[in-house]
C-alpha cells in the first residue's frame, strides 16, 4: 500500500514505524474472514483493511475525524488478522499508533471521558479495584439482573500452606489487576508451581502491566507503568530469578512486548529486552518440567476458550489444550475457535453491544459440545463469559489443581 508520510510526522519514530507497517498491506482481504467486527457489522471500515486505510489517512496528515475514531474504537485488537495475513502486517502496533493520534486530536463526549477515566483509575490499581469489587459484591443482591451478571460472586481461594517448595528455584509473577475477582487462579498457580519445586517470589511494588492505558491510546501512562514494573523487578532479575510468569495471557502479550515498546528509551531499553526474554506463559513452564498430571481430569468433558492474546499474541500453539488432554480431560470441539469472545480488555465496557453479540456467538460454540466447564487463560475472558455462561468458567490452571 503506497503512502506519503506527512512532513510534520517524519521526525516521529512511531509514525515512521506505522508507515512501514502500512506499506506491507497488499489489499488482499484475507483479514476480513477472520475479523470479528466485520463478521458482525459487514462494514469495510470495521475490518483491518478498512482501518488501515483510515490510519493511512492520518499518516498523510488528514485530521482525525469522528468516523475514524468510531471505527478504531470498534476494533477489538484481537490480532486474528495478524495470524491470517500473508504479508506479515503488524496490525496491533498500527492500531495502537492510530488510537494514540486520535486520542491526542479529538475530544470525547463527557460520558465517554468519565467512563475511560474510571477504567484508567480503578482497574490498574489492585487496591482500588479490590475496594470497588468488594462494594459491588456486597450490593450485588440488590442490583438489577444485568448488573449482577457483571459482578462475580465472592470466591475466596482455598489455602494450602503445605505446598511451600523447599527448592531454591524462584520466579516472579505479575499480580494481574483484575484477578482479585478470581483469587483461586493465583492460589492454584502457586500450588502447581510448588509441586514442580518452584516458588513465586513476591514483589509488592510491581503493578499493572500497562496494557490498559497503552491500548486506549494513553501511551505515556502505559509506558510509565512498564518502567515501574521493570524497576520493581530488576533487583530480583539481577539476583537470578528464572522467569516472570504471567497467568493472564492479555497481560503476558504486553510484558513480552516491553523490549519493543521501550526500544528507544536509553535508560530502559536494555532492561526491557531482558524482561521480555524472561516473560513466560504458565503452560510454557509446566510443559518444560515434564511433570505427570495424568488422571487429574478423569475424563471430564470441558471446552477450552483460547483467548486472542494467547492464540494471536503469544502464538500459543495449543499448548494449554495439550496439557489438559495429558491431564485426562476430554476437550470438546469448538467451532470458529479463532474468533474473539468480545472481552478484549476494556472493550466489553466501552462497546457493550458488540461485545455482548460476540459473547453470544462464542458461548454457542463453546457449549455446543455439552461441556461441564469452560476453561480459559485470561481473566477478562473468564469474567465476560461467566456472566452469561450456562456452565462454570475457570482459568485452566485450576484444572491442574483440583481439591483433594
Amino acid at each position: 500500500m503506497h503512502t506519503e508520510l506527512h512532513p510534520d510526522l517524519r521526525h516521529s519514530a512511531a509514525a515512521r514505524e506505522a508507515e512501514s507497517i502500512v506499506r506491507r498491506c497488499v489489499h488482499c482481504g484475507f483479514c476480513l474472514a477472520t475479523c470479528p467486527t466485520y463478521q458482525v457489522l459487514g462494514d469495510e471500515r470495521d475490518s483491518p483493511r478498512g482501518r488501515i486505510y483510515l490510519i493511512k489517512e492520518l499518516l498523510e496528515g488528514a485530521p482525525a475525524s469522528a468516523t475514524t475514531q468510531t471505527h478504531l474504537d470498534r476494533c477489538l485488537g484481537c490480532r486474528a488478522c495478524e495470524t491470517t495475513c500473508p504479508s506479515g502486517v503488524r496490525y496491533g502496533a498500527l492500531l495502537d499508533f492510530g488510537r494514540s493520534v486520535v486520542e491526542a486530536q479529538r475530544s470525547r463526549p463527557l460520558r465517554e471521558r468519565i467512563v475511560r477515566s474510571v477504567l484508567l483509575r480503578f482497574v490498574p490499581s489492585r487496591s482500588l479495584f479490590r475496594i470497588a469489587l468488594g462494594i459491588g459484591q456486597s450490593l450485588r443482591p440488590m442490583l438489577p439482573a444485568a448488573w449482577r451478571k457483571k459482578i462475580p460472586a465472592r470466591n475466596a481461594a482455598r489455602g494450602d500452606d503445605a505446598l511451600t517448595p523447599t527448592s531454591a528455584r524462584r520466579i516472579l509473577a505479575l499480580d494481574v489487576c483484575a484477578e482479585s475477582a478470581a483469587p483461586e487462579t493465583r492460589a492454584s498457580l502457586a500450588r502447581v508451581l510448588a509441586r514442580l519445586g518452584i516458588a513465586i517470589e513476591p514483589v509488592s511494588t510491581a503493578g499493572c502491566c500497562g496494557a490498559l492505558a497503552y491500548h486506549l491510546g494513553h501511551h505515556d501512562e502505559g509506558l510509565a507503568a512498564m518502567r515501574r514494573n521493570i524497576d520493581a523487578w530488576w533487583p530480583h532479575i539481577e539476583d537470578g530469578i528464572e522467569a516472570i510468569i504471567v497467568s493472564a495471557s492479555g497481560c503476558g502479550v504486553t510484558v513480552r512486548d516491553y523490549g519493543h515498546l521501550l526500544r528507544d528509551d536509553p535508560r530502559y531499553a536494555k532492561k526491557a529486552r531482558r524482561v521480555s526474554a524472561l516473560a513466560r506463559d504458565p503452560a510454557e513452564i509446566i510443559l518444560a518440567e515434564r511433570h505427570d498430571f495424568a488422571g487429574i481430569g478423569g475424563g471430564r468433558r470441558i471446552a477450552f476458550h483460547a483467548p486472542c492474546s494467547l492464540q494471536h499474541g503469544l502464538k500459543g500453539d495449543a499448548r494449554v489444550e495439550r496439557l489438559l488432554s495429558e491431564a485426562g480431560y476430554e476437550l470438546a470441539h469448538v467451532a470458529d475457535a479463532h474468533l474473539c469472545c468480545g472481552s478484549a480488555g476494556s472493550y466489553s465496557v466501552l462497546q457493550p453491544e458488540l461485545a455482548n453479540e460476540l459473547r453470544r456467538r462464542k458461548l454457542a460454540m463453546l457449549q455446543a459440545g455439552s461441556p461441564t466447564l469452560i476453561a480459559t487463560a485470561n481473566i477478562g475472558c473468564q469474567l465476560h463469559l461467566a456472566a452469561e455462561s450456562g456452565v462454570p468458567v475457570r482459568h485452566w490452571i485450576e484444572l491442574l489443581d483440583p481439591p483433594a
